[in-house]
Order: C-alpha cells, then structure tokens, then sequence
C-alpha cells in the first residue's frame, strides 16, 4: 500500500507554480517533475495563499508576464488536479514571526516557511537562503534544480 513518504505532500514556491503553470522549459529538474507528478496524482500538491498574492504583486509591477489574464491563471493553477490552496491562518501568521534559527525578514518566506512547517509538507524551492535555512534543520525543503531523492 502507498505511504504518505511514497507521495510527499509539497507546498510549492511561487517561482516553482509560476515555472509549472507556464511550462518553463528547463526550470525543473527531471526529478523534480516526476515528484511533483506523482504528489499531484495523490492529491498532495499545495500552493500557498501567499504565493497568489506575490504572483498579482509581480503581474502589477510588470516584473513577469502571465500566458493568461491573471485571475483565469490564478483560477486555473489552483483548479489543477492535484493542487491544494494553503490558507494563511491565524496560526501561521503568528508562527512566521517565531521562526527558529536566522532567517532574513522577507514576510512571504516567513509566511511560506512557516506554512510548509504546519501542514507537515517540504516546501519545494530554488531559493538559496530557503535551502540554507532547510540545511540547519529548520525545515524539510527540496530544490527543484537538483532532487536527488
């Protein structure tokens, strides 16, 4: 029977939902699609609230541009089979301000750390102050460049 360790749940960085849903070729390691795959197939793929709002921020400063108007993205990448929205809670707000260990102050990392740490789910990402903060044991966090799981 398949195991929760067999289909990890992921909450996924925005970078990491904006590579996915856009299909940007050569973003994500091999590896890092057949997990996301085979977490999707299991109903055990997550994306944050705030990471819908760091993907409106980026879309009204024109730092990225979208394939879709925004809402009809946003609707669709959570609407994918598979995918979860995790909501930001009283609890996870409070618990991104009491973060163990040295962490920069960027509040969506905080939030998206400490949302990934509650929901009991590695946070896939390529961001480097992440996977540094994951290495000190803080959190289960995978990079999507390089899975060697």
């Amino acid at each position: 029977m398949p195991t929760a360790e067999n289909h990890p749940r992921l909450l996924l960085d925005t970078h990491v939902w904006i590579w996915l849903l856009e299909g940007v070729q050569g973003s994500l390691s091999a590896r890092a699609m057949e997990l996301l795959n085979r977490s999707s197939t299991h109903g055990r793929l997550l994306v944050s609230v705030i990471s819908v709002w760091e993907v409106a921020i980026l879309v009204a400063k024109r730092r990225i541009s979208l394939t879709q108007p925004l809402d009809v993205w946003v609707s669709a990448g959570l609407s994918a089979p598979g995918v979860r929205l995790a909501p930001l809670t009283p609890e996870i707000a409070i618990e991104s301000t009491r973060l163990p260990g040295v962490l920069h102050g960027d509040p969506a990392d905080r939030i998206m750390i400490a949302t990934a740490r509650a929901m009991a789910a590695s946070l896939m990402t390529c961001d480097r102050a992440i996977l540094g903060y994951a290495n000190a044991g803080h959190l289960q966090a995978l990079d999507a460049r390089v899975i060697d799981r």
